[in-house]
């Protein structure tokens, strides 16, 4: 099947495509921020680029997209028709990369959690988000009773 849109459509709409500050990003800072949590954003020198740190706390989340990060089991992510082998060897490239870099992290004591696209979703988007606060609070928790 060939592309609906000429090369150059289709690569202005790939350029349009945002590595920072998406809208699944947006949707757990602004929830964050808004339940008190302070962090930083986008940190260059930790392994895999994380978009929210908590430095202090040795928190990492990663928000990552259904598609780009090749989600298994989501209906999201469907492999494209045209190019499908490079397609496939892109995201399992980066599939891969991603647990190599959480490995790492973890092996230097960082706390790495991963929000999916799809969990953000409206029928899931609350859940998730309280989810997420728990698992934060709890990391905090223990970083102050491993101190005394």
């Amino acid at each position: 099947m060939t592309d609906v849109h000429s090369k150059q459509v289709r690569s202005y709409n790939m350029s349009m495509i945002r590595s920072k500050n998406t809208k699944p990003e947006m949707i757990v800072r602004r929830y964050l921020f808004s339940s008190g949590f302070r962090y930083r954003v986008n940190v260059q020198g930790i392994k895999g680029k994380p978009d929210i740190v908590f430095t202090k706390y040795r928190i990492v989340i990663f928000i990552n997209g259904c598609f780009w990060h090749g989600h298994p089991n989501c209906k999201i992510f469907v492999l494209p028709k045209t190019n499908t082998e490079w397609w496939k060897s892109k995201i399992e490239t980066t599939h891969k990369r991603d647990e190599k870099n959480q490995q790492l992290l973890k092996a230097e004591g960082w706390h790495v959690i991963v929000i999916w696209e799809c969990q953000l979703k409206k029928k899931n988007r609350l859940k998730t988000l309280q989810w997420l606060s728990l698992q934060i609070s709890r990391y905090i928790l223990a970083y102050y009773q491993n101190k005394k």
